[in-house]
C-alpha cells in the first residue's frame, strides 16, 4: 500500500529539464512541511539552494537531494540525507532512523512526482537506487535500496 497522498505532493520542473528529459543532469530537491504534511519537489539541472536555504531547513536539514549518475554498469539515482555535522537538530542515530523510515514515501514521491519521465525512459524503473547517509564523524554510509520500479504507486 502507498504512503503518498498525491494532493500532498507539489512538483515544480526548473531551467532546461522537462517531464520528458534530460537524465542527466537531473537533480531532485525534496522538502516538507512539518505542518500540513506537503512535500515540495523540485527537478531540475541543480539543486535548488532556494528551497533549502531557509533558515527552519538549514537547521533541520531534513531535504532529500538525489540525482542521476552514470557508471559502468548504467544508470542509477543516487540519494543524499544529511545525518550528521554542523549545527543540526537531533542525535545522527535519531535522524538516520528517521530519514531510513521515511525513505520509501521520500522514493514513492521521487517515482511518482516525475511519473512522465519515466513512462517516457521506461528501463530507467529498472536502475539501481543508492541511498548515501552523509555524517561528518564516520565514513558516509552507502547502501543500495532497490530499484525505481520498486516505488512506484500501488492503490
Amino acid at each position: 500500500m502507498s504512503r503518498l497522498q498525491p494532493e500532498k505532493l507539489h512538483v515544480q520542473f526548473v531551467r532546461s529539464v522537462t517531464a520528458k528529459g534530460p537524465v542527466i543532469p537531473r537533480r531532485y530537491t525534496l522538502t516538507h512541511s512539518d505542518v500540513t504534511g506537503d512535500l515540495f519537489l523540485t527537478i531540475g539541472p541543480d539543486y535548488n539552494r532556494e528551497q533549502i536555504s531557509g533558515l527552519y531547513t538549514r537547521l533541520l536539514r531534513d531535504e532529500v537531494l538525489a540525482e542521476w549518475k552514470e557508471s559502468p554498469d548504467g544508470l542509477s539515482l543516487h540519494v543524499y540525507c544529511h545525518v550528521s555535522g554542523g549545527f543540526i537538530v537531533g542525535r545522527a542515530k535519531w535522524r538516520e532512523a528517521i530519514f531510513r523510515s521515511e525513505m520509501p514515501l521520500v522514493l514513492e514521491a521521487i517515482r511518482y512526482g516525475d511519473r512522465s519521465f519515466f513512462e517516457a525512459n521506461k528501463k530507467l524503473d529498472e536502475s539501481s537506487i543508492f541511498m548515501h547517509f552523509k555524517t561528518s564523524k564516520t565514513r558516509d554510509k552507502i547502501e543500495q535500496w532497490g530499484t525505481l520500479a520498486d516505488y512506484m504507486m500501488t492503490t
